[in-house]
């Protein structure tokens, strides 16, 4: 005969307290996860909803002429290829100044620099991408243009400074995603440090590099702040002296938004459109170089 012992009290208590929590847990889960799925829908709409409304207002300013010709004194015919040459120029100077030196400064931190320099360069590095794009502008504004007027290398060099930490944290990164058995066998073959980076290293980072660059080029080919007090006094015609302030997107979409005529605001919507698109397109090639970059460190 099988004995049973008699129930303890407060086992009853016990067992719908546990159920109860567990009911609460799981009602906690699913409203975290809505929320999570609310915000994601959110910033898919915001996203939506700027996109529909530069389409919507610029589309109709794209046509040929808006591309080739220049933004004209007076009237309402004209376009925007003086700002697009000048941007094409003053983004290709911001290039040439701010990724030699990135991606140097990110080899040096993952390659050469000690646990606790490194850790300094990051912090630099992070504290200046925080730094307002106004003030980066103010600073070179009394670096460069005061006494010298406002040229386009005095731009591209603001631009520089914002593009640089950005691409050297994108590129510090990904050289420390390389493995490390690359790097000794490289040393074990007798090769020296550097053959081995350049070599080596490099060329399997190659495309992350790349997709940091690409995303920061996206970043500071829209920004407006720096341009206005490095070069924002130009004339409106095609022009490829660097020595002056040339035309470029970001101060003449500001420009003709400030403008009482709805012409120009249209060419400001079309401006916004070609730049947002040129933002986009980076964007996704910055995504694709990234995945073929992941792919192949997988290998």
């Amino acid at each position: 005969m099988s004995s049973t012992s008699p129930p303890v009290p407060g086992d009853e208590f016990d067992i719908t307290t546990r159920s109860n929590g567990l009911r609460w847990r799981r009602i906690k889960e699913k409203l975290f996860g809505l929320l999570a799925i609310l915000s994601a829908v959110a910033a898919v709409g915001i996203l939506a909803l700027v996109l529909g409304t530069v389409i919507f207002k610029g589309i109709d300013a794209i046509s040929w002429s808006f591309f080739t010709e220049p933004r004209p004194l007076f009237g309402q015919e004209g376009g925007i290829a003086d700002a697009l040459i000048g941007s094409i120029l003053i983004v290709g100077m911001c290039m040439a100044m701010a990724i030699p030196v990135a991606v140097l400064v990110a080899i040096y931190m993952s390659e050469y620099a000690g646990l606790r320099v490194a850790t300094f360069l990051r912090l630099v590095l992070d504290v200046l991408n925080g730094v307002p794009a106004i003030i980066v502008g103010i600073f070179v504004f009394g670096l460069l243009v005061v006494g010298s007027g406002q040229s386009a290398y005095a731009g591209a060099f603001a631009l520089a400074i914002v593009m640089l930490p950005l691409v050297s944290r994108a590129a510090q990164e990904v050289l420390l995603l390389v493995p490390n058995a690359l790097r000794e066998a490289g040393l074990a073959l007798g090769v020296s440090r550097w053959r081995t980076v350049l070599g080596v290293i490099l060329p399997t980072s190659f495309g992350g590099i790349l997709t940091g660059t690409v995303l920061a080029v996206a970043r500071a080919a829209g920004e407006t702040a720096p341009l206005l007090f490095t070069c924002s006094i130009f004339r409106p015609d095609v022009s490829t002296d660097v020595t002056q302030a040339l035309p470029n997107i970001p101060v003449l979409i500001f420009t003709y938004s400030e403008q009482p005529d709805p012409a120009l605001h249209e060419q400001a919507w079309g401006a916004a459109l070609v730049l947002m698109a040129f933002v986009l397109v980076a964007s996704l090639a910055a995504k694709a170089l990234l995945a073929r970059s992941r792919r192949k460190l997988g290998r």
